[in-house]
């Protein structure tokens, strides 16, 4: 799993000149991560549920803005629950390898999530990106079921702060990886969003890859402490 470098991780909290800079660098960070995130290991079978068979929401959904002042400063997230698909894994962060690529999180623990920490952190104002695998060598992984979601689910993020970020899916959509839309996906956004990504469509044997990435579009909708 790797994806493409931002050009340099900011400091928290996000100054203005990091607002600026950041739909660029996220952008940048799209093509890599289509093409060479969340695959498969090349000795890996295809998972036993694809997640390609989970119903899509075609279309871009709106965004319904969040309560005003809703967004926390930056914390490091802990654990993601998503209770829907029995999803309870804890982080790991993702940086930008000697390859100038985003680093995966490890491939032989199927129950870990990554997020980017060269972005903002869940809760921040703007594009917090969280991926995982949907299958690894030793069988299914912790976003196998993730095309499951459905508009309303909700994502529960609990961070370093003792704040738990509880997100509300608005779209669950599948792109083929050949045409990404890198500027939708991971543009900067003026309130706190989240973005869950892994792989999805058909397993191809020869590329040793999945065809398509799976995302899920979420809003912070409230927030509580631990």
């Amino acid at each position: 799993m790797a994806a493409q470098q931002p050009p340099g991780t900011a400091p928290a909290p996000r100054p203005f000149g990091r607002a600026l800079m950041w739909p660029a660098a996220a952008v940048g960070l799209g093509f890599l991560l289509v093409y060479n995130s969340f695959t498969t290991p090349a000795e890996a079978p295809p998972p036993a549920r694809a997640v390609d068979s989970a119903p899509t929401t075609p279309g871009a959904a709106a965004t319904p803005a969040p309560p005003a002042g809703l967004a926390l400063s930056r914390s490091a997230p802990k654990r993601l629950a998503i209770t829907e698909i029995a999803v309870d894994a804890p982080f790991t962060p993702l940086s930008i390898g000697s390859s100038g690529q985003l680093n995966a999180p490890p491939g032989d623990d199927n129950n870990l999530v990554g997020w980017f920490q060269g972005g903002p952190t869940p809760g921040e104002r703007g594009t917090s990106i969280v991926a995982g695998h949907v299958d690894t060598k030793t069988g299914p992984a912790v976003f196998v079921e993730l095309g499951l979601l459905k508009p309303g689910s909700t994502v529960d993020i609990t961070r370093e702060d003792n704040t738990v970020a509880t997100f509300k899916v608005d779209s669950v959509e599948t792109f083929s990886k050949a045409h990404f839309p890198n500027q939708r996906v991971y543009a900067d956004t003026p309130s706190p969003q989240l973005r869950l990504i892994t792989c999805g469509g058909e397993y191809d044997r020869k590329a040793k890859d999945y065809t398509d990435n799976v995302v899920v579009f979420a809003h912070l909708d409230s927030t509580k402490r631990a």
